[in-house]
């Protein structure tokens, strides 16, 4: 018989293990070319792993070079605090990325780092316990998941963005760019930071440096939301274009528009501007604590401070401006509307006023005394006075 080689691979579900610390692990069921079925458990830690040095030794497929010749499947990077809720979530793309690599081309599906991969190991079989710690919790996937994709989560479709300017990174956790690198997005945080992979590289990079490979991305971005959401500053900012906001620590503000890039147009008062998403909470949420982190951040740079004649954010990005803004707040709308009613009120008045005069009646002639007996013998002429003799 010849090299052995993976026929299919399901994935069953994820345990939940506690030894020796708490952690979550995949398991699949391998089926062989002999026919034989074997149960493997792997971290997905390990799984990005081995993706990472299958891209590696596959250039041309992985799209390295070219990216559209990449035929091998994308699956994100590791998130910094994996938990249940994320490595249940992750299924559905597990599953897809397994059927996917089963299906390459036999130089791959079947290449030796495959082959080893998804070999049996002595953990795999007895695994490493502690009679003294809790007994690993076992989620399995429904049946009819595993018949119909549609009852798991679906995979996580990587968008590939272009970098459009030159970024140096500030801190070990970014990562630094050139103008032109394809990065595939793992993570948009509304901050501003997205989280990137480029090759065996991965980092936070500015949402400003990024752009779609076939169109401006406004389309993703929530509409403008004029009544405003109640949220508290978090961190003080001082302005620094002139569009911006400057607020103090505990300010109260609403947010009108939430952009991709983490800067949002918020009132205060009867004042808009631009201010970092990053230095915001809603009211009365809880602030998590990679929020919390990221505030330790500086703002991330604004869209329009990158200067690039060739990106399609200045050539077709749908910009809304500051009087767009105030003239569809409800304050400016409230105002509209209450001038309004003001001056038809005042001429309701004035038609209710010539309305009443016009069905007045009009006042009679008065009817003069007649005069006494004395004053017409004294005053009248003679023809006159002979009538009362």
């Amino acid at each position: 018989m010849g090299d052995a080689f993976i026929r299919h691979i399901e994935l069953l579900g994820y345990e939940k293990r506690f030894f020796p610390s708490q952690h979550y692990v995949y398991m699949f069921l391998v089926k062989w070319n002999d026919l034989s079925e074997k149960l493997v458990y792997r971290r997905f830690t390990e799984i990005y792993e081995f993706h990472k040095a299958l891209k590696e030794m596959f250039p041309i497929e992985s799209g390295d070079i070219n990216v559209e010749n990449r035929i091998i499947p994308h699956l994100p990077a590791p998130k910094w605090f994996d938990g249940q809720r994320s490595t249940q979530s992750r299924q559905g793309t597990l599953a897809e990325y397994c059927y996917a690599l089963v299906n390459l081309p036999h130089k791959i599906s079947r290449c030796l780092h495959v082959v080893n991969f998804f070999k049996v190991r002595p953990d795999d079989t007895n695994p490493i316990t502690d009679s003294q710690i809790k007994k690993p919790e076992v989620f399995l996937l429904p049946k009819d998941a595993k018949k119909n994709s549609a009852d798991i989560t679906g995979p996580i479709v990587l968008q590939t963005y272009r970098a459009i300017a030159d970024y140096e990174k500030s801190s070990r956790s970014e990562m630094a760019l050139q103008a032109g690198d394809m990065v595939d997005v793992v993570e948009k945080s509304e901050s501003g930071w997205w989280f990137c992979q480029l090759k065996n590289r991965r980092g936070w990079v500015p949402a400003a440096y990024l752009e779609p490979m076939d169109g401006p991305d406004e389309s993703e971005e929530q509409e403008p939301n004029y009544a405003g959401e109640q949220y508290i500053v978090q961190k003080s900012y001082t302005a620094v274009e002139e569009d911006e906001l400057t607020l103090k620590e505990g300010d109260t503000v609403e947010v009108i528009h939430k952009l991709l890039d983490g800067w949002w147009v918020i009132r205060k008062d009867e004042t808009m501007g631009y201010y970092p998403s990053m230095y915001l909470q809603k009211a009365g949420e809880a602030n998590p604590s990679v929020k919390s982190e990221l505030r330790n951040r500086s703002a991330p740079p604004r869209r329009s401070t990158i200067r690039n004649a060739k990106s399609i954010h200045k050539q077709g990005r749908k910009q809304i401006s500051q009087e767009t803004y105030r003239r569809n707040s409800k304050k400016y709308l409230q105002s509209r509307r209450n001038m309004k009613e003001k001056f038809q009120n005042k001429a309701n008045v004035i038609i209710e006023k010539n309305e009443r005069e016009e069905n007045k009646p009009k006042a009679q002639p008065a009817v003069p005394p007649r005069p006494s007996k004395d004053l017409i013998l004294n005053r009248c002429t003679e023809s006159t006075r002979r009538k009362i003799l």
